[in-house]
């Protein structure tokens, strides 16, 4: 069995979920991981799968037939990750640079972002424009998670900043 990471991309419809789904189960392949979304009318999809390697360039050919379907993918391997994982959720001011700047703190603290979800909304009761982001991150050095906290509340006065580890 081999593993790839596969991203998909199309005008969103109906039932293409489950198109990708059955081809990926018609060539033996198993869906371990996945973010499935819809933006502004397209739906775009990460998907990691494991599917034995006389049927991948089958499954490859099956998921480029699918109408308006851009593919792309990479063979991966299975992570074997000592790091510390911390998530958080980040509240501040919509602004433009904004994801600019709390990459650049993660990323001088030599942490990875392993996941992050980022929306644009209005604040309820003031209609003021609001970025919220949720990102899941691997550290090497346990130290540098008050380091991090210090840097992303540097950002602004505005930023409210939240660790939801479990």
């Amino acid at each position: 069995m081999l593993r790839y990471l596969v991203t998909l991309q199309a005008m969103d419809r109906e039932g293409l979920v489950e198109q990708i789904a059955h081809a990926v189960s018609r060539h033996g392949g198993n869906w371990l991981d996945s973010e499935l979304r819809h933006i502004d009318g397209i739906f775009a999809a990460i998907l990691l799968l494991e599917v034995p390697s006389a049927h991948w360039d089958e499954l490859v050919e099956s998921l480029e037939c699918l109408e308006g379907v851009a593919l792309t993918y990479a063979k991966t391997k299975k992570a074997t990750n000592e790091d510390i994982h911390l998530s958080y959720s980040l509240v501040a001011y919509d602004r433009p640079g904004l994801v600019h700047e709390i990459s650049n703190k993660i990323s001088a603290l030599g942490i990875n972002i392993e996941h992050m979800s980022t929306r644009y909304e209005s604040a309820s009761h003031t209609g003021i424009a609001l970025f919220r982001a949720e990102f899941d991150l691997g550290l090497k050095d346990a130290s540098h998670e008050d380091k991090l906290t210090e840097a992303l509340h540097a950002i602004g006065d505005d930023v409210v900043l939240d660790n939801v580890s479990t």
